[in-house]
């Protein structure tokens, strides 16, 4: 079935629209009045959809026009509600089995199909009553001001911080001259400037620069509204200190002394990026040991108060960062969008200077605005189109409100596809890293994904995300080898995103349970909701204060206090993100969840323990569980879900990998634990694992193995190996060393792009690896291994990533010759022997390796031969016995002096 592209408008209506078409499907011929109710008002709403769909393209609508779209998008919400309940009630009839039942509930449903027949008929009143308002007040004749731009169909995630290679030198060589002193006292630096100017890529760039010279090192955001114990476990994190205190019950002064113990004695570099306000910085400063031994901090924030604060008023301190120089500028716009900084056509020359007068030399705006020229036909008419959009603003001061219409100019050339998925951004809290995947499951849920000619939904959504940073609408994070895993929003976007969503009733934002209440004093229902009760310790649940949710279609939650689920009706989202707060979580009891029927989407983060249902009954629509806590128990119908496609689940008291696990042929992404936890066996554990090689959808497979013993991990091995469309297959684990008898299989994962099985202990490397030609990201541990290994592993043509990790290698040395390696860019290699004395590079190996990174558990001083053949190499890691060695990276920055790429040696 092919749907239509979905808008912010369209966005209900087009679901709505399926529905009413199902309704006047045989499935429901017996209820001839509701067929002839869905046929009128799908007509009549086809036609308001058109009109919809040409407004979407008008940023300021009359008054009039935009009160028409916000009422026929709040009725269409409410049809919706109103079918869904229909089609509950027939579901739940068809479901009951027994003549003696149906006939004593006839009576309840007859009344039931009655007051929806009447609810139908007043919906079918709202829509003539809104078509004769748009006859009257001549809505079809509004004009867009803008179209909506042609995107290149070839989706690329090419996106790169441009404005760290233009500009950027000067002032990071002035930080690092201001930190790199010879004091040996603690020495605070702020970067202060005007959001939008780069503060946080200046910092990243100077932190990237000294971060060799220091013991450790974090790089941390603080943000507007912070949660002081989420900040602080997360430095802890940041700062790789191993085996913290569990987060759970402890408070800020406890965590503050952890970190300070850490930091002790010890030489450091901390960024403490995005400071809003000085009793912030106050605190975060006290997990700063003043030791005397050269350690640095570097704070960025655009008030200048915070920045004295950070600095003790030490004007010396503060570097004041300045808009990107004319010459500068042009060459940013210049690199954005022609991929040069001379590529500019004659004809364009003119235009694209006023442009730049308008961005006042802000890296954001010139970015944004060169992601959109990039995305436009290259001609004078359609840039001076831009520059005229851009309006009439004083060319000698930035302000917010000029950043704001650059911002605002890039949204309304998105294509109107993007635009709600784009929107959808707005339920997440400042500086919150977004994972890719999870944000596309959750554009499904809603229906803002379009599915033209059977395409793959999730396909399609990464292709949004992957638009949505080509356009510089978001900020990539995490990335490997040419794709986008996450980003963030930068918060002069967000502030965009929340006004229009505002302005379109699109999503709402409430910081406690007072805020909520006054939403629903608002004109039009509130549909999607985002409540964040972190900040300011968070916010409790209080029955006295009067809250409607039952209109409510996706909420999320960042904190504690969760609403009693029985406010919800339609509900198709539920997020619940309590990170990891001070006090003890204790059980989210989530047990009212079976009365969500049309819920599609649960994620929980945070809590100790998840307490679902017994059985999960009418959650037909369900697509994604993903419980990333304890969980009591699984509910035992769960097999029965038959749209679930993507299960995630990080621990369970019992039944982990249950019997029925086979029947679940829907599943596309499986997480979960197998074997012994803390000594306590695994129920019905053989017949779960046999039953997991029936999964033959499963695309992406992440196992949390524990203890097993060898019948199990043997018919698990079997079972793994008959699931031939493995396209991502990882072995997590407490540390342990499982021996495994994977390597017996006879060529498996032809599709496989992505192993990680350190985990598992091999006895060699597998022959059939070498027939993994899709093969991109390898991670592998073997008792032994030979050149001729090593040289099969070579030859993978897809390989970008590989880490290797054997016990034992070959006294000769490995020379890797010509062709080996195409296009490998990472190679981590860790034998217990001396890897240094082991490999030796020809010229054409490894032409496009970028980081090699090495440890030895003997070394006998000497490097390995032929570096200077490896002519992408940008970094080197030599360790000894997992520890730097002075010796050993002396003598590496020895044999690299003359090296054609000056890599570095850390």
């Amino acid at each position: 079935m092919a749907y239509e592209i979905v808008t912010v408008a369209s966005g209900v209506m087009d679901p709505l629209i399926g529905k009413l078409n199902a309704l006047m499907g045989e499935e429901y011929g017996k209820f001839t009045g509701v067929r002839k109710q869905a046929s009128f008002l799908e007509k009549e709403l086809s036609a308001m959809k058109a009109v919809l769909h040409k407004l979407e393209l008008v940023d300021e609508l009359d008054p009039t026009a935009k009160d028409w779209v916000d009422h026929v998008r709040d009725m269409s919400y409410d049809m919706e509600n109103c079918i869904d309940d229909f089609m509950h009630q027939f579901r739940a009839d068809d479901a009951k089995a027994g003549f003696i039942e149906k006939i004593t509930q006839f009576i309840k449903k007859f009344r039931q199909r009655l007051r929806i027949a009447d609810r139908m008929e007043e919906l079918k009143t709202l829509a003539l009553e809104a078509n004769d308002r748009r006859e009257r007040y001549k809505i079809d004749d509004w004009k867009p001001a803008s179209s909506s731009v042609v995107v290149d169909p070839r989706l690329r995630a090419i996106y790169q911080e441009a404005d760290t290679l233009v500009g950027i030198d000067g002032p990071r060589e002035e930080v690092v001259t201001q930190l790199m002193d010879t004091q040996k006292k603690l020495k605070v630096v702020s970067v202060v400037g005007f959001g939008g100017l780069g503060k946080t890529t200046l910092a990243k760039q100077v932190y990237d620069k000294i971060d060799s010279q220091f013991d450790c090192k974090a790089f941390f955001s603080v943000s507007q509204r912070p949660d002081m114990s989420e900040l602080l476990n997360n430095l802890q994190y940041k700062l790789g200190m191993n085996n913290p205190v569990s987060s759970r019950a402890r408070k800020v002064d406890d965590i503050i002394k952890e970190i300070r113990n850490y930091l002790k004695e010890k030489r450091y570099l901390i960024v403490v990026d995005d400071v809003w306000d000085e009793s912030a910085w106050y605190i975060i400063k006290c997990v700063f040991p003043e030791e005397g031994n050269g350690s640095r901090v570097i704070v960025t924030t655009r008030v200048e108060v915070v920045a004295g604060a950070a600095c003790q008023n030490d004007r010396e301190g503060i570097y004041k960062l300045e808009p990107l120089s004319e010459e500068n500028s042009r060459m940013l716009l210049l690199n954005r969008v022609f991929g040069s900084e001379h590529g500019c056509p004659p004809q364009l020359e003119q235009v694209m200077t006023e442009i730049l007068k308008k961005c006042h030399g802000l890296p954001l705006a010139i970015i944004t605005i060169g992601s959109l020229l990039a995305s436009q036909e290259r001609s004078r008419k359609g840039w001076e189109s831009i520059r005229d959009s851009l309006g009439a603003h004083s060319a000698t001061n930035p302000s917010l409100e000029e950043m704001k219409s650059i911002l605002n100019l890039s949204y309304m050339h998105l294509p109107a596809y993007l635009r709600a998925c784009f929107l959808y951004l707005g339920m997440y809290v400042e500086d919150y890293v977004i994972s890719r995947d999870d944000l596309v499951r959750q554009w499904i849920a809603e229906g803002l994904v379009g599915n033209l000619h059977g395409q793959d939904l999730e396909a399609v959504g990464r292709n949004y995300f992957n638009e949505l940073i080509n356009r510089s609408m978001i900020q990539l994070c995490e990335t490997s080898y040419g794709e986008v895993f996450s980003c963030k929003v930068h918060d002069l976007m967000l502030d965009l995103i929340v006004s229009k969503c505002d302005r379109n009733n699109f999503l709402s934002v409430a910081y406690s349970y007072e805020g909520m209440a006054r939403l629903h004093g608002c004109k039009y229902k509130v549909r999607r909701l985002s409540l964040s009760s972190m900040a300011g310790g968070g916010a409790t649940y209080d029955p006295t204060i009067t809250v409607n949710l039952s209109q409510i279609r996706s909420f999320t939650l960042f904190g504690k206090s969760m609403p009693p689920l029985v406010l919800f009706k339609y509900l198709r989202v539920l997020r619940i993100d309590q990170g990891s707060v001070g006090e003890d979580e204790g059980t989210l009891d989530l047990t009212a969840i079976s009365q969500l029927f049309e819920l599609r989407y649960l994620y929980v983060r945070g809590p100790d323990f998840v307490q679902l249902p017994a059985e999960l009954q009418g959650l037909v629509y369900l697509e994604t569980l993903h419980i990333d806590s304890e969980l009591k128990s699984i509910p035992s119908d769960i097999v029965h879900l038959s749209r679930l496609s993507y299960l995630y689940i990080e621990y369970c008291n019992h039944g982990v990998l249950p019997e029925w696990i086979g029947n679940m042929k829907s599943l596309n992404s499986l997480r979960m634990p197998v074997g012994m936890r803390n000594g306590q066996r695994e129920l019905n554990g053989m017949n779960g694992i046999i039953g997991l090689g029936e999964l033959t959808n499963l695309r992406d497979l992440t196992i949390i193995l524990w203890s097993l013993e060898k019948p199990e991990l043997d018919a698990l091995v079997c079972s793994i190996g008959k699931l031939c469309n493995l396209k991502h297959l990882q072995f997590n684990g407490p540390g342990t060393e499982i021996h495994s008898q994977m390597g017996s299989l006879s060529n498996p994962f032809q599709h496989i792009e992505e192993l990680k099985v350190l985990v598992l202990n091999f006895r060699r490397v597998p022959t059939w690896m070498g027939g993994l030609h899709c093969l991109r990201i390898l991670s592998l541990r073997v008792e032994e291994t030979s050149t001729d290994e090593v040289r099969l592993l070579g030859e993978l043509p897809s390989l970008v990533k590989l880490i290797f990790i054997p016990s034992h290698i070959p006294k000769e040395r490995a020379i890797l010759g010509t062709g080996l390696f195409p296009v490998l860019e990472y190679f981590h290699f860790w034998p217990k022997e001396d890897a240094m004395a082991y490999l030796g590079f020809e010229m054409g190996a490894m032409p496009n390796l970028r980081t090699l990174s090495l440890n030895s558990g003997e070394w006998g001083g000497s490097v390995p031969i032929g570096m200077e053949h490896l002519l992408c190499l940008q970094k080197i890691r030599p360790y000894r016995d997992l520890n730097h060695d002075a010796t050993m990276v002396s003598a590496f920055r020895d044999a690299l002096s003359l090296h054609p790429n000056h890599p570095s040696v850390e």
